[in-house]
Protein backbone atom coordinates (compact mmCIF):
# COMPACT_ATOMS: atom_id res chain seq x y z
CA UNK A 1 0.00 0.00 0.00
CA UNK A 2 1.38 3.40 -0.99
CA UNK A 3 -1.46 5.76 -0.14
CA UNK A 4 -0.62 9.47 -0.33
CA UNK A 5 -2.77 12.50 0.43
CA UNK A 6 -1.79 16.11 -0.30
CA UNK A 7 -4.20 18.87 0.67
CA UNK A 8 -5.05 22.03 2.55
CA UNK A 9 -7.86 22.86 4.96
CA UNK A 10 -9.08 25.47 7.41
CA UNK A 11 -6.46 24.15 9.82
CA UNK A 12 -3.53 24.81 7.50
CA UNK A 13 -4.59 27.76 5.35
CA UNK A 14 -6.46 31.05 5.79
CA UNK A 15 -9.93 31.23 4.31
CA UNK A 16 -8.71 33.66 1.64
CA UNK A 17 -6.34 30.98 0.28
CA UNK A 18 -8.98 28.23 0.51
CA UNK A 19 -11.37 30.46 -1.37
CA UNK A 20 -8.93 31.03 -4.23
CA UNK A 21 -7.93 27.36 -4.34
CA UNK A 22 -11.49 26.02 -4.46
CA UNK A 23 -12.24 23.62 -7.31
CA UNK A 24 -15.33 23.60 -9.48
CA UNK A 25 -16.89 20.28 -10.48
CA UNK A 26 -15.22 20.46 -13.89
CA UNK A 27 -11.86 21.28 -12.30
CA UNK A 28 -12.18 18.26 -9.99
CA UNK A 29 -12.88 16.02 -12.97
CA UNK A 30 -9.85 17.29 -14.88
CA UNK A 31 -7.67 17.01 -11.77
CA UNK A 32 -8.61 13.35 -11.33
CA UNK A 33 -7.97 12.56 -14.97
CA UNK A 34 -4.56 14.24 -14.87
CA UNK A 35 -3.70 12.50 -11.59
CA UNK A 36 -4.12 8.97 -12.91
CA UNK A 37 -2.36 9.99 -16.12
CA UNK A 38 0.68 11.08 -14.09
CA UNK A 39 3.51 8.58 -13.77
CA UNK A 40 3.64 8.12 -9.97
CA UNK A 41 -0.12 7.63 -9.46
CA UNK A 42 -2.29 4.61 -10.29
CA UNK A 43 -5.51 5.79 -8.58
CA UNK A 44 -6.95 9.15 -7.56
CA UNK A 45 -9.81 10.73 -5.61
CA UNK A 46 -10.59 14.34 -4.66
CA UNK A 47 -12.31 15.39 -1.44
CA UNK A 48 -13.37 19.03 -1.90
CA UNK A 49 -15.62 20.73 0.67
CA UNK A 50 -16.18 24.28 1.82
CA UNK A 51 -13.16 24.08 4.12
CA UNK A 52 -10.81 21.48 2.61
CA UNK A 53 -9.30 20.37 -0.69
CA UNK A 54 -7.53 17.00 -0.61
CA UNK A 55 -6.10 14.81 -3.37
CA UNK A 56 -5.73 11.09 -2.57
CA UNK A 57 -3.63 8.79 -4.75
CA UNK A 58 -2.00 5.36 -4.83
CA UNK A 59 1.62 6.13 -5.75
CA UNK A 60 4.70 4.00 -6.31
CA UNK A 61 7.18 6.70 -5.25
CA UNK A 62 6.75 9.00 -2.26
CA UNK A 63 8.83 12.05 -3.21
CA UNK A 64 7.81 11.97 -6.87
CA UNK A 65 4.19 11.55 -5.76
CA UNK A 66 4.29 14.55 -3.42
CA UNK A 67 5.84 16.73 -6.11
CA UNK A 68 3.35 15.61 -8.77
CA UNK A 69 0.23 15.92 -6.61
CA UNK A 70 1.28 19.35 -5.29
CA UNK A 71 1.88 20.58 -8.81
CA UNK A 72 -1.48 19.27 -10.01
CA UNK A 73 -3.31 20.95 -7.13
CA UNK A 74 -1.63 24.25 -7.93
CA UNK A 75 -2.37 23.98 -11.66
CA UNK A 76 -6.05 23.18 -11.26
CA UNK A 77 -6.71 25.56 -8.36
CA UNK A 78 -5.11 28.53 -10.09
CA UNK A 79 -2.92 29.33 -7.07
CA UNK A 80 0.81 29.35 -7.81
CA UNK A 81 2.79 26.42 -6.43
CA UNK A 82 5.17 28.65 -4.46
CA UNK A 83 2.24 30.42 -2.83
CA UNK A 84 0.28 27.22 -2.20
CA UNK A 85 3.11 25.05 -0.82
CA UNK A 86 3.34 26.62 2.68
CA UNK A 87 -0.30 25.69 3.31
CA UNK A 88 -0.16 22.09 2.07
CA UNK A 89 0.01 19.03 4.33
CA UNK A 90 1.13 15.55 3.35
CA UNK A 91 0.15 12.18 4.86
CA UNK A 92 1.49 8.83 3.72
CA UNK A 93 0.35 5.23 4.16
CA UNK A 94 -1.05 4.63 7.69
CA UNK A 95 -1.00 8.36 8.49
CA UNK A 96 -3.06 9.03 5.36
CA UNK A 97 -5.59 6.38 6.44
CA UNK A 98 -5.71 7.89 9.94
CA UNK A 99 -6.33 11.34 8.46
CA UNK A 100 -9.28 10.27 6.29
CA UNK A 101 -10.87 8.25 9.09
CA UNK A 102 -10.54 11.27 11.41
CA UNK A 103 -12.13 13.46 8.75
CA UNK A 104 -14.99 10.97 8.33
CA UNK A 105 -15.69 11.04 12.07
CA UNK A 106 -15.81 14.84 12.13
CA UNK A 107 -12.65 15.19 14.24
CA UNK A 108 -11.01 17.41 11.63
CA UNK A 109 -14.11 19.45 10.81
CA UNK A 110 -14.53 23.14 11.53
CA UNK A 111 -17.37 22.11 13.83
CA UNK A 112 -16.15 18.98 15.62
CA UNK A 113 -18.52 16.05 15.23
CA UNK A 114 -20.56 17.38 12.32
CA UNK A 115 -21.96 14.63 10.12
CA UNK A 116 -22.18 16.39 6.75
CA UNK A 117 -18.67 15.24 5.86
CA UNK A 118 -19.91 11.67 5.41
CA UNK A 119 -22.08 12.73 2.49
CA UNK A 120 -19.16 14.63 0.99
CA UNK A 121 -16.87 11.58 1.27
CA UNK A 122 -19.57 9.49 -0.39
CA UNK A 123 -19.79 12.02 -3.22
CA UNK A 124 -16.00 12.00 -3.64
CA UNK A 125 -15.98 8.20 -3.95
CA UNK A 126 -18.88 8.23 -6.41
CA UNK A 127 -17.07 10.80 -8.57
CA UNK A 128 -13.86 8.74 -8.62
CA UNK A 129 -15.80 5.57 -9.40
CA UNK A 130 -17.70 7.31 -12.20
CA UNK A 131 -14.41 8.45 -13.76
CA UNK A 132 -12.80 5.03 -13.11
CA UNK A 133 -9.95 6.64 -11.16
CA UNK A 134 -10.60 4.68 -7.95
CA UNK A 135 -9.08 1.19 -7.89
CA UNK A 136 -8.97 -1.40 -5.16
CA UNK A 137 -7.08 0.74 -2.64
CA UNK A 138 -9.19 3.91 -2.81
CA UNK A 139 -12.44 1.98 -3.05
CA UNK A 140 -11.55 0.03 0.08
CA UNK A 141 -10.28 3.16 1.83
CA UNK A 142 -13.28 5.42 1.20
CA UNK A 143 -15.86 2.70 1.84
CA UNK A 144 -14.16 1.85 5.13
CA UNK A 145 -13.99 5.58 6.02
CA UNK A 146 -17.77 5.78 5.61
CA UNK A 147 -18.22 2.76 7.89
CA UNK A 148 -15.86 4.23 10.50
CA UNK A 149 -17.70 7.56 10.44
CA UNK A 150 -21.07 5.86 10.92
CA UNK A 151 -19.65 3.73 13.72
CA UNK A 152 -18.32 6.83 15.52
CA UNK A 153 -21.71 8.54 15.37
CA UNK A 154 -23.64 5.44 16.47
CA UNK A 155 -21.35 4.23 19.26
CA UNK A 156 -20.35 7.55 20.83
CA UNK A 157 -21.80 10.92 21.68
CA UNK A 158 -19.65 12.76 19.13
CA UNK A 159 -22.85 14.40 17.88
CA UNK A 160 -22.99 16.25 21.19
CA UNK A 161 -19.52 17.68 20.60
CA UNK A 162 -20.71 19.64 17.63
CA UNK A 163 -23.40 20.03 15.03
CA UNK A 164 -23.76 20.68 11.37
CA UNK A 165 -22.11 23.74 9.90
CA UNK A 166 -25.59 25.06 9.12
CA UNK A 167 -26.76 24.84 12.73
CA UNK A 168 -23.50 26.30 14.02
CA UNK A 169 -23.80 29.19 11.57
CA UNK A 170 -27.38 29.91 12.58
CA UNK A 171 -26.34 29.92 16.24
CA UNK A 172 -23.71 32.54 15.39
CA UNK A 173 -26.40 34.65 13.71
CA UNK A 174 -28.59 34.35 16.79
CA UNK A 175 -25.78 35.81 18.97
CA UNK A 176 -26.41 33.76 22.07
CA UNK A 177 -30.20 33.62 21.86
CA UNK A 178 -31.85 30.16 21.60
CA UNK A 179 -31.72 29.51 17.89
CA UNK A 180 -35.24 28.07 17.85
CA UNK A 181 -36.68 31.17 19.49
CA UNK A 182 -34.62 33.44 17.25
CA UNK A 183 -35.74 31.72 14.03
CA UNK A 184 -39.41 31.25 14.86
CA UNK A 185 -41.71 33.10 12.48
CA UNK A 186 -38.96 34.64 10.35
CA UNK A 187 -38.93 34.64 6.57
CA UNK A 188 -35.96 32.84 5.02
CA UNK A 189 -34.34 32.98 1.60
CA UNK A 190 -32.12 30.03 0.61
CA UNK A 191 -29.92 30.57 -2.44
CA UNK A 192 -28.87 27.28 -4.04
CA UNK A 193 -30.47 23.84 -4.07
CA UNK A 194 -27.46 21.56 -3.53
CA UNK A 195 -26.82 19.33 -0.53
CA UNK A 196 -25.72 22.13 1.82
CA UNK A 197 -28.53 24.47 0.78
CA UNK A 198 -31.06 21.65 1.14
CA UNK A 199 -29.75 20.93 4.62
CA UNK A 200 -30.02 24.63 5.49
CA UNK A 201 -33.61 24.75 4.24
CA UNK A 202 -34.58 21.63 6.18
CA UNK A 203 -32.91 22.98 9.33
CA UNK A 204 -34.73 26.31 9.04
CA UNK A 205 -38.03 24.49 8.55
CA UNK A 206 -37.48 22.42 11.70
CA UNK A 207 -36.61 25.56 13.64
CA UNK A 208 -40.03 27.01 12.84
CA UNK A 209 -39.45 29.75 10.27
CA UNK A 210 -42.70 30.95 8.74
CA UNK A 211 -41.66 30.95 5.08
CA UNK A 212 -38.78 29.62 2.98
CA UNK A 213 -38.04 30.90 -0.52
CA UNK A 214 -35.66 28.81 -2.67
CA UNK A 215 -33.69 30.51 -5.46
CA UNK A 216 -31.57 28.45 -7.82
CA UNK A 217 -30.18 28.75 -11.34
CA UNK A 218 -31.92 25.48 -12.24
CA UNK A 219 -35.62 26.16 -11.55
CA UNK A 220 -36.55 22.48 -11.45
CA UNK A 221 -34.23 21.79 -8.52
CA UNK A 222 -35.56 24.79 -6.60
CA UNK A 223 -39.16 23.69 -7.21
CA UNK A 224 -38.36 20.13 -6.12
CA UNK A 225 -36.77 21.31 -2.86
CA UNK A 226 -39.69 23.68 -2.17
CA UNK A 227 -42.14 20.86 -2.76
CA UNK A 228 -40.27 18.53 -0.38
CA UNK A 229 -40.29 21.21 2.33
CA UNK A 230 -43.97 22.05 1.88
CA UNK A 231 -45.04 18.40 1.93
CA UNK A 232 -42.88 17.39 4.89
CA UNK A 233 -44.74 15.71 7.74
CA UNK A 234 -42.53 17.08 10.53
CA UNK A 235 -42.77 20.77 9.55
CA UNK A 236 -45.44 23.32 8.77
CA UNK A 237 -43.75 25.89 6.56
CA UNK A 238 -44.72 27.78 3.46
CA UNK A 239 -42.16 27.09 0.74
CA UNK A 240 -41.90 28.39 -2.81
CA UNK A 241 -39.31 28.59 -5.58
CA UNK A 242 -38.22 31.72 -7.43
CA UNK A 243 -35.77 32.42 -10.26
CA UNK A 244 -32.38 33.90 -9.42
CA UNK A 245 -33.27 37.30 -10.87
CA UNK A 246 -35.91 37.62 -8.13
CA UNK A 247 -33.28 37.56 -5.37
CA UNK A 248 -32.90 41.39 -5.11
CA UNK A 249 -36.64 41.73 -4.49
CA UNK A 250 -36.71 38.79 -2.05
CA UNK A 251 -33.97 40.50 -0.04
CA UNK A 252 -36.46 43.23 0.83
CA UNK A 253 -38.76 40.60 2.38
CA UNK A 254 -36.40 38.06 3.95
CA UNK A 255 -35.13 38.13 7.52
CA UNK A 256 -32.60 35.29 7.10
CA UNK A 257 -30.59 34.48 3.97
CA UNK A 258 -28.50 31.32 3.56
CA UNK A 259 -26.39 31.06 0.41
CA UNK A 260 -24.34 28.10 -0.79
CA UNK A 261 -23.92 27.84 -4.55
CA UNK A 262 -21.17 26.66 -6.83
CA UNK A 263 -20.76 30.10 -8.39
CA UNK A 264 -17.22 31.29 -9.04
CA UNK A 265 -18.12 34.96 -8.43
CA UNK A 266 -20.19 36.86 -5.90
CA UNK A 267 -23.90 36.07 -5.82
CA UNK A 268 -24.77 38.95 -3.46
CA UNK A 269 -22.78 42.15 -3.75
CA UNK A 270 -22.70 44.77 -1.02
CA UNK A 271 -24.69 47.11 -3.27
CA UNK A 272 -27.48 44.57 -3.78
CA UNK A 273 -27.60 43.84 -0.04
CA UNK A 274 -27.64 47.56 0.83
CA UNK A 275 -30.49 48.11 -1.63
CA UNK A 276 -32.38 45.23 -0.05
CA UNK A 277 -31.99 46.71 3.45
CA UNK A 278 -32.95 50.19 2.34
CA UNK A 279 -35.97 48.71 0.58
CA UNK A 280 -37.25 47.46 3.92
CA UNK A 281 -38.42 50.90 5.11
CA UNK A 282 -40.77 50.44 7.99
CA UNK A 283 -39.76 46.81 8.49
CA UNK A 284 -38.56 45.73 11.92
CA UNK A 285 -36.79 42.52 12.98
CA UNK A 286 -39.08 39.63 13.74
CA UNK A 287 -40.17 39.67 17.37
CA UNK A 288 -40.63 36.51 19.38
CA UNK A 289 -44.38 36.46 20.20
CA UNK A 290 -43.58 34.84 23.56
CA UNK A 291 -41.23 37.61 24.59
CA UNK A 292 -44.04 40.13 25.28
CA UNK A 293 -42.05 42.98 23.77
CA UNK A 294 -43.92 46.15 22.91
CA UNK A 295 -44.36 46.88 19.24
CA UNK A 296 -41.54 49.06 18.00
CA UNK A 297 -42.41 52.22 16.13
CA UNK A 298 -41.94 51.86 12.41
CA UNK A 299 -39.18 54.13 11.14
CA UNK A 300 -36.80 54.16 8.18
CA UNK A 301 -33.37 52.68 8.78
CA UNK A 302 -30.33 54.97 8.70
CA UNK A 303 -28.42 54.93 5.42
CA UNK A 304 -26.04 51.98 5.15
CA UNK A 305 -23.18 54.40 4.52
CA UNK A 306 -23.31 55.98 8.01
CA UNK A 307 -19.95 55.86 9.74
CA UNK A 308 -17.80 55.72 6.59
CA UNK A 309 -15.50 58.44 5.23
CA UNK A 310 -14.87 57.65 1.60
CA UNK A 311 -11.20 57.31 0.61
CA UNK A 312 -9.96 58.70 3.95
CA UNK A 313 -6.38 57.39 4.43
CA UNK A 314 -6.70 57.22 8.22
CA UNK A 315 -7.59 54.01 10.03
CA UNK A 316 -10.92 55.29 11.32
CA UNK A 317 -11.26 52.33 13.68
CA UNK A 318 -8.29 53.73 15.63
CA UNK A 319 -9.86 57.18 16.08
CA UNK A 320 -11.33 57.84 19.52
CA UNK A 321 -15.13 57.73 19.49
CA UNK A 322 -16.73 61.16 19.66
CA UNK A 323 -13.92 63.12 17.97
CA UNK A 324 -14.18 64.63 14.53
CA UNK A 325 -12.22 62.71 11.93
CA UNK A 326 -11.44 66.07 10.30
CA UNK A 327 -10.01 67.87 13.37
CA UNK A 328 -6.94 67.99 15.56
CA UNK A 329 -7.94 65.33 18.08
CA UNK A 330 -8.53 62.78 15.36
CA UNK A 331 -4.93 62.99 14.16
CA UNK A 332 -3.24 63.29 17.55
CA UNK A 333 -0.56 60.64 17.77
CA UNK A 334 -0.52 59.95 14.02
CA UNK A 335 2.78 59.93 12.18
CA UNK A 336 3.81 62.67 9.75
CA UNK A 337 3.36 60.67 6.54
CA UNK A 338 -0.22 59.72 7.42
CA UNK A 339 -0.99 63.31 8.39
CA UNK A 340 0.26 64.58 5.05
CA UNK A 341 -1.95 62.06 3.24
CA UNK A 342 -4.88 63.13 5.41
CA UNK A 343 -4.22 66.81 4.64
CA UNK A 344 -4.29 66.09 0.92
CA UNK A 345 -7.53 64.18 1.29
CA UNK A 346 -9.13 66.88 3.46
CA UNK A 347 -8.23 69.58 0.92
CA UNK A 348 -9.94 67.77 -1.92
CA UNK A 349 -12.80 65.99 -0.17
CA UNK A 350 -16.44 66.69 -0.83
CA UNK A 351 -17.65 65.03 2.38
CA UNK A 352 -20.11 67.10 4.36
CA UNK A 353 -17.87 67.84 7.34
CA UNK A 354 -20.60 69.76 9.06
CA UNK A 355 -22.04 66.32 9.81
CA UNK A 356 -18.78 65.42 11.47
CA UNK A 357 -19.51 67.95 14.20
CA UNK A 358 -16.40 70.10 14.58
CA UNK A 359 -17.75 71.90 17.62
CA UNK A 360 -16.94 75.54 18.07
CA UNK A 361 -14.78 75.77 14.96
CA UNK A 362 -15.67 76.97 11.48
CA UNK A 363 -13.68 76.80 8.27
CA UNK A 364 -13.88 74.76 5.13
CA UNK A 365 -11.61 72.27 3.38
CA UNK A 366 -8.80 74.80 2.98
CA UNK A 367 -8.77 75.58 6.70
CA UNK A 368 -8.66 71.89 7.54
CA UNK A 369 -5.82 71.33 5.09
CA UNK A 370 -3.78 74.18 6.56
CA UNK A 371 -4.34 73.00 10.14
CA UNK A 372 -3.44 69.41 9.41
CA UNK A 373 -0.46 70.50 7.34
CA UNK A 374 0.82 72.46 10.33
CA UNK A 375 0.32 69.44 12.54
CA UNK A 376 2.30 67.35 10.08
CA UNK A 377 5.18 69.82 10.25
CA UNK A 378 5.12 69.64 14.05
CA UNK A 379 5.14 65.84 13.87
CA UNK A 380 8.25 65.98 11.67
CA UNK A 381 10.00 68.15 14.23
CA UNK A 382 9.07 66.53 17.53
CA UNK A 383 8.10 63.03 16.46
CA UNK A 384 4.46 62.84 17.50
CA UNK A 385 1.75 65.35 18.35
CA UNK A 386 0.35 65.43 21.86
CA UNK A 387 -3.36 65.95 22.13
CA UNK A 388 -3.78 69.62 23.08
CA UNK A 389 -7.52 69.91 23.40
CA UNK A 390 -10.62 67.82 23.19
CA UNK A 391 -13.41 68.88 20.86
CA UNK A 392 -16.96 68.55 22.02
CA UNK A 393 -18.09 64.92 21.70
CA UNK A 394 -19.80 64.15 18.44
CA UNK A 395 -23.19 62.46 18.71
CA UNK A 396 -22.76 59.45 16.47
CA UNK A 397 -25.90 57.73 15.25
CA UNK A 398 -26.28 54.34 16.92
CA UNK A 399 -25.81 51.34 14.67
CA UNK A 400 -29.24 49.78 14.26
CA UNK A 401 -30.01 46.23 15.27
CA UNK A 402 -29.69 43.80 12.35
CA UNK A 403 -32.81 43.31 10.29
CA UNK A 404 -31.14 41.10 7.65
CA UNK A 405 -29.13 38.05 8.73
CA UNK A 406 -26.81 36.48 6.13
CA UNK A 407 -25.18 33.04 6.37
CA UNK A 408 -22.64 32.36 3.60
CA UNK A 409 -21.56 28.71 3.49
CA UNK A 410 -20.05 28.79 0.01
CA UNK A 411 -16.42 28.42 -0.96
CA UNK A 412 -15.52 30.58 -2.77
CA UNK A 413 -17.82 32.98 -0.97
CA UNK A 414 -21.23 33.95 -2.36
CA UNK A 415 -21.67 37.09 -0.26
CA UNK A 416 -19.49 40.20 -0.54
CA UNK A 417 -17.40 40.53 2.64
CA UNK A 418 -18.12 44.29 2.55
CA UNK A 419 -21.59 43.41 3.87
CA UNK A 420 -19.97 43.17 7.33
CA UNK A 421 -19.85 46.97 7.35
CA UNK A 422 -23.46 47.60 6.31
CA UNK A 423 -25.83 48.96 8.92
CA UNK A 424 -28.78 46.68 9.62
CA UNK A 425 -26.88 43.60 8.40
CA UNK A 426 -25.25 40.71 10.24
CA UNK A 427 -23.08 38.43 8.10
CA UNK A 428 -21.62 35.10 9.17
CA UNK A 429 -19.34 33.43 6.62
CA UNK A 430 -16.78 30.64 6.56
CA UNK A 431 -14.07 32.93 7.91
CA UNK A 432 -16.09 34.07 10.93
CA UNK A 433 -17.25 30.49 11.53
CA UNK A 434 -13.62 29.36 11.63
CA UNK A 435 -12.85 32.00 14.25
CA UNK A 436 -15.90 31.07 16.34
CA UNK A 437 -15.25 27.33 16.16
CA UNK A 438 -11.74 27.75 17.55
CA UNK A 439 -13.31 28.33 20.97
CA UNK A 440 -15.97 25.62 20.69
CA UNK A 441 -15.86 23.11 23.59
CA UNK A 442 -14.73 19.53 22.94
CA UNK A 443 -16.84 16.72 24.34
CA UNK A 444 -15.34 13.81 26.29
CA UNK A 445 -16.64 11.51 23.55
CA UNK A 446 -13.93 12.83 21.23
CA UNK A 447 -11.37 10.65 23.02
CA UNK A 448 -13.52 7.60 22.43
CA UNK A 449 -13.79 8.43 18.74
CA UNK A 450 -10.02 8.79 18.54
CA UNK A 451 -9.64 5.28 19.96
CA UNK A 452 -12.09 3.98 17.36
CA UNK A 453 -10.08 5.66 14.61
CA UNK A 454 -6.82 4.15 15.87
CA UNK A 455 -8.33 0.65 16.03
CA UNK A 456 -9.85 0.96 12.57
CA UNK A 457 -6.58 2.23 11.07
CA UNK A 458 -4.74 -0.80 12.45
CA UNK A 459 -7.43 -3.17 11.13
CA UNK A 460 -7.42 -1.52 7.70
CA UNK A 461 -3.64 -1.73 7.46
CA UNK A 462 -3.68 -5.39 8.42
CA UNK A 463 -6.36 -6.16 5.84
CA UNK A 464 -4.44 -4.36 3.12
CA UNK A 465 -1.19 -6.11 3.97
CA UNK A 466 -2.96 -9.47 4.03
CA UNK A 467 -4.56 -8.70 0.69
CA UNK A 468 -1.13 -7.87 -0.71
CA UNK A 469 0.04 -11.46 -0.22
CA UNK A 470 -3.15 -13.05 -1.55
CA UNK A 471 -2.02 -13.12 -5.23
CA UNK A 472 1.18 -14.92 -4.15
CA UNK A 473 -0.80 -17.50 -2.19
CA UNK A 474 -3.17 -17.98 -5.14
CA UNK A 475 -0.20 -18.42 -7.47
CA UNK A 476 1.29 -21.02 -5.10
CA UNK A 477 -1.93 -23.03 -4.97
CA UNK A 478 -2.27 -22.77 -8.76
CA UNK A 479 1.25 -24.15 -9.14
CA UNK A 480 0.45 -27.01 -6.73
CA UNK A 481 -2.72 -27.83 -8.69
CA UNK A 482 -0.69 -27.92 -11.91
CA UNK A 483 1.80 -30.32 -10.29
CA UNK A 484 -1.06 -32.62 -9.18
CA UNK A 485 -2.59 -32.56 -12.67
CA UNK A 486 0.77 -33.38 -14.26
CA UNK A 487 1.41 -36.29 -11.92
CA UNK A 488 -2.07 -37.75 -12.49
CA UNK A 489 -1.55 -37.53 -16.25
CA UNK A 490 1.81 -39.31 -15.88
CA UNK A 491 0.17 -42.03 -13.74
CA UNK A 492 -2.48 -42.60 -16.42
CA UNK A 493 0.29 -43.12 -18.97
CA UNK A 494 1.93 -45.73 -16.78
CA UNK A 495 -1.37 -47.42 -15.79
CA UNK A 496 -3.58 -47.19 -18.90
CA UNK A 497 -5.98 -49.79 -17.57
CA UNK A 498 -6.91 -47.76 -14.50
CA UNK A 499 -10.69 -47.48 -14.25
CA UNK A 500 -12.49 -44.18 -13.61
CA UNK A 501 -13.37 -44.96 -9.98
CA UNK A 502 -9.79 -45.68 -8.97
CA UNK A 503 -8.48 -42.76 -11.00
CA UNK A 504 -10.84 -40.36 -9.20
CA UNK A 505 -9.91 -41.78 -5.80
CA UNK A 506 -6.18 -41.42 -6.46
CA UNK A 507 -6.64 -37.87 -7.78
CA UNK A 508 -8.66 -36.83 -4.72
CA UNK A 509 -6.07 -38.38 -2.37
CA UNK A 510 -3.18 -36.52 -3.97
CA UNK A 511 -5.07 -33.25 -3.86
CA UNK A 512 -5.88 -33.72 -0.16
CA UNK A 513 -2.22 -34.37 0.61
CA UNK A 514 -1.16 -31.18 -1.21
CA UNK A 515 -3.90 -29.10 0.43
CA UNK A 516 -2.94 -30.31 3.91
CA UNK A 517 0.72 -29.57 3.29
CA UNK A 518 -0.07 -26.02 2.07
CA UNK A 519 -2.82 -25.14 4.54
CA UNK A 520 -0.76 -24.30 7.61
CA UNK A 521 1.97 -22.34 5.75
CA UNK A 522 -0.50 -20.25 3.73
CA UNK A 523 -2.69 -19.43 6.75
CA UNK A 524 0.36 -18.51 8.81
CA UNK A 525 1.93 -16.41 6.06
CA UNK A 526 -1.30 -14.40 5.76
CA UNK A 527 -1.26 -13.75 9.49
CA UNK A 528 2.38 -12.69 9.40
CA UNK A 529 1.84 -10.50 6.36
CA UNK A 530 -0.97 -8.64 8.15
CA UNK A 531 1.44 -7.46 10.83
CA UNK A 532 3.46 -4.25 10.42
CA UNK A 533 6.49 -4.94 8.27
CA UNK A 534 4.90 -8.09 6.87
CA UNK A 535 5.23 -7.11 3.21
CA UNK A 536 8.45 -9.13 2.92
CA UNK A 537 6.66 -12.45 3.41
CA UNK A 538 5.26 -12.35 -0.10
CA UNK A 539 8.78 -12.05 -1.49
CA UNK A 540 9.94 -14.91 0.74
CA UNK A 541 7.10 -17.13 -0.45
CA UNK A 542 7.90 -16.44 -4.09
CA UNK A 543 11.55 -17.24 -3.50
CA UNK A 544 10.98 -20.45 -1.50
CA UNK A 545 8.63 -21.97 -4.09
CA UNK A 546 10.29 -20.41 -7.12
CA UNK A 547 7.08 -18.75 -8.23
CA UNK A 548 7.08 -16.87 -11.51
CA UNK A 549 6.58 -13.12 -10.77
CA UNK A 550 4.53 -12.79 -13.93
CA UNK A 551 2.16 -15.48 -12.68
CA UNK A 552 1.63 -13.53 -9.47
CA UNK A 553 1.12 -10.31 -11.43
CA UNK A 554 -1.42 -11.97 -13.71
CA UNK A 555 -3.43 -13.07 -10.66
CA UNK A 556 -3.46 -9.47 -9.39
CA UNK A 557 -4.58 -8.16 -12.78
CA UNK A 558 -7.36 -10.74 -12.97
CA UNK A 559 -8.65 -9.80 -9.51
CA UNK A 560 -8.56 -6.08 -10.32
CA UNK A 561 -10.38 -6.68 -13.61
CA UNK A 562 -13.09 -8.66 -11.82
CA UNK A 563 -13.53 -5.90 -9.22
CA UNK A 564 -13.63 -3.19 -11.88
CA UNK A 565 -16.31 -5.03 -13.85
CA UNK A 566 -18.36 -5.49 -10.69
CA UNK A 567 -18.12 -1.75 -9.92
CA UNK A 568 -19.15 -0.82 -13.45
CA UNK A 569 -22.19 -3.12 -13.29
CA UNK A 570 -23.24 -1.57 -10.00
CA UNK A 571 -25.53 -3.24 -7.47
CA UNK A 572 -27.68 -6.09 -8.71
Amino acid sequence: MSLLVVGLSHRSAPVSVLERASLSADAQTKLLQDTVAAEPAAEGAVLATCNRIELYADVDKFHAGVAELSTLLAQHSGVGLEELTPYLYVHYEDRAVHHLFSVACGLDSMVVGEGQILGQIKDALARAQGLHTAGRLLNDLFQQALRVGKRAHSETGIDRAGQSLVTFGLEQLAVGAPVGTWARGRKALVIGAGSMSSLAAATLARLGVGEIVIANRTPERAERLARILAEGDDTDVLARAVPMDSVPFELTRADVVVSCTGATGLVLTAEVIAAGVEGRVGRQPAVDPDAGAAEAAEAPLPPTSVGAEENCPLDLSAVRPGFSVMGEAAVAGMDAATLEQHATWAAGTTVDRGRAGRAGRGGGPQADAELIGALAATASAVGRIPERRRPEPVAEPPRPEPVLFLLDLAMPRDVDAAAHRLAGVRLVDIESLAEASADAPMAADVDQVRRIVSDEVAAFGAAQRAAHITPTVVALRTMAADVVAGEIARLEGRLPGLDDRHRAEITQTVRRVVDKLLHAPTVRVKQLAAEPGGAGYADALRTLFDLDPETVASVSRAEESTEKNARNRGPA
